[in-house]
């Protein structure tokens, strides 16, 4: 038989019978008809892919950004992965969607969706789904019931003011839910919101109108954010069960003592972040778990920290107090005892007078800008020996009222801001560890070498916005500081470039001064310069040696703008690397 007829019975499913009774019937062969080779594969035919979206597999389909207005008709009943982001449409048909049976992702995030145009009846057919996201669109109600299957649901950013309790109840797979940016109030969130969905770990409720901390939620929770709504209360017992909880923000809310008790948080074993800042509290919470790590009560009304009150948070290493009416007695000697761990303190604008008294000794970094400290004495500060970082800015200090053994004991101090005082004068008694030293925006007159003996570690130096002229600035004084890479004389009164500028300086900030020329020899001395800052002097184009950056084989930047007429600078030109052969 040959070979192409016998091909062509095999691919009609069985060869013919050579019975007696009957003689093979077989086709008519034309010689226009085509058939396959041998050994050529036949391939089912590609599954369809709605017009302008992609179809990387055969199970996912997205049609992201392409301005739709309709639910596209022809996509496969196998799909899997479905994206409609970024589209125009205004309703999703039951029909299109009950058919994909299959699906696991649907995202219709920001199309223009209202609830009339999202079938509810059309997620019973969806047994499969996991992930849905409807977040920015226009919902007004939440869809009633949710497929079992789901493990998370975004509805962020909509005008939700009604869930139900089979939206996001009865599902023991989910895990997290989004309703930011909502208008839910306590009424529109039901009571039995997650019954049977025990393993919700991510609670998003942030901004919404919520009156109060809504009551029973999932015990699973590890992560809740209630941020930015209207909470006055935190009902008795309502986080008696969230001993999994490790974050809870409540920032931004219209909490006072009155809607809190000692058992508030007390329950809550495992929490390491508790955010109560801008309320309206006027003392520190009861009843703090002992596992609190950070503890963010900055803008709010607290005036009084009594002894004892920290003491149950033992493990707390960031207290941040910023913003508070404090004042000069708020805080007792004993309010910090027990934070033997506490890492950093942020007591800022808060109305203080004096470092306060009784803190951790192992404290690293204090925070004590814009409040009203006049003067430190010689123990100020020798309860915190292991200091790191010590902001003083903005406060009320003088040199004459600045002791010369303040800052002696700090043996571990790397950064030390001082801005925004009244100091005419470097301090004295500075420690030899320190690497960044804030002096800008005071009334320093003159440098010396005296106060810098010791600063051979400092790396930047920031002293514009003071009223330095060059005669004040005594010979040796950079001597002193020779790993000096940062230097900001901006805003004097320099006439010109300072002499004998540190060798490791990259960066030198002159800007704002009185500079009126650049001899040959002003960058002798910091081959390593890589930014010059120069303008808004009176340089001129006459005025700058074409000598002086002649040397400057690192340099990157020059700007000299906003001087009395353009200057322009000649760049030194580089070596070249050696080609490697």
């Amino acid at each position: 038989m040959p070979m192409r007829l016998l091909l062509l019975l095999l691919l009609l499913g069985s060869l013919p019978s050579h019975s007696q009774d009957a003689a093979p019937v077989l086709p008519i062969l034309t010689e226009d008809q085509n058939f396959p080779h041998l050994g050529e594969s036949l391939q089912p035919p590609p599954r369809a892919c709605p017009p302008r979206c992609s179809c990387p597999r055969d199970d996912t389909v997205s049609c992201d950004g392409l301005d739709l207005q309709l639910f596209p008709s022809n996509i496969t009943k196998g799909a899997q992965h479905l994206s409609l982001q970024n589209n125009q449409l205004l309703e999703i048909p039951y029909n299109e969607l009950s058919r994909l049976c299959y699906l696991r992702t649907l995202n219709l995030h920001n199309n223009q969706l209202s609830s009339d145009g999202l079938p509810d009846e059309a997620f019973e057919s969806l047994p499969d789904l996991q992930y849905i996201y409807l977040a920015n669109n226009q919902l007004t109600v939440a869809p009633q019931f949710l497929p079992h299957s789901l493990r998370i649901a975004d509805l962020a950013a909509n005008q939700l003011m009604e869930i139900y309790p089979l939206t996001f109840g009865e599902k023991p797979e989910l895990r997290s839910v989004y309703l930011h940016d909502n208008q839910l109030t306590n009424t529109g969130l039901p009571f039995d919101a997650f019954h049977g969905s025990e393993a919700v770990t991510t609670l998003i409720l942030s901004s919404n109108q919520l009156s109060y901390l809504p009551p029973s939620l999932p015990s699973s929770l590890v992560r809740l954010h209630l941020q930015n709504n209207q909470i006055a209360k935190v009902p008795r017992g309502a986080l008696g069960r969230q001993s999994q909880l490790r974050e809870l923000y409540l920032q931004h809310n219209r909490l006072s003592d009155a809607g809190l008790d000692a058992t508030t948080f007390s329950k809550l074993k495992s929490l390491e972040y508790l955010d109560l800042s801008n309320n309206r509290l006027g003392e520190v919470p009861e009843g703090l778990p002992s596992s609190l790590v950070i503890l963010h009560l900055g803008r709010n009304q607290i005036h009084h920290v009594p002894a004892g009150r920290l003491s149950g948070a033992r493990g707390l290493q960031y207290l941040l107090l910023q913003h508070n009416p404090l004042g000069p007695v708020g805080l007792e000697p004993a309010a910090f005892q027990g934070l033997r761990g506490l890492h950093t303190l942020h007591l800022y604008a808060n109305g203080l007078e004096e470092v306060p008294p009784g803190l951790p000794r192992h404290l690293r970094a204090l925070m004590l800008p814009h409040n009203r400290i006049s003067k430190l004495g010689p123990q100020a500060l020798v309860a915190t020996p292991f200091l790191v970082d010590l902001n003083l800015a903005h406060n009320r200090l003088t040199s004459a009222h600045l002791h010369h053994l303040a800052f002696c004991h700090l043996g571990h101090l790397q950064t030390l801001d001082l801005a925004g005082n009244r100091l005419t004068l470097l301090p004295q008694g500075l420690p030899g560890s320190l690497q960044v030293l804030r002096l800008p925006r005071n009334q320093v007159n003159s440098l010396d070498p005296e106060p810098m003996t010791n600063l051979s570690m400092l790396q930047e130096l920031h002293l514009g916005h003071n009223r330095l002229r060059v005669g004040s600035i005594m010979p040796g004084t950079w001597q002193e500081v020779p790993s000096l890479k940062l230097l900001d004389l901006s805003h004097n009164e320099l006439s010109f470039v300072p002499p004998d500028l540190p060798e490791a300086l990259e960066f030198l900030y002159l800007q704002g001064n009185r500079i009126g020329s650049v001899g040959a020899q002003a960058f002798l001395s910091t081959p390593h310069l890589r930014a010059l800052v120069l303008r808004s002097n009176q340089l001129l184009m006459t005025s700058i040696s074409p000598e002086a950056f002649l040397n400057l084989l690192h340099l990157e930047v020059v700007d000299t703008s906003g001087n009395p007429e353009p200057v322009i600078v000649k760049m030194p030109r580089r070596p070249r690397r050696p080609q490697a052969h």
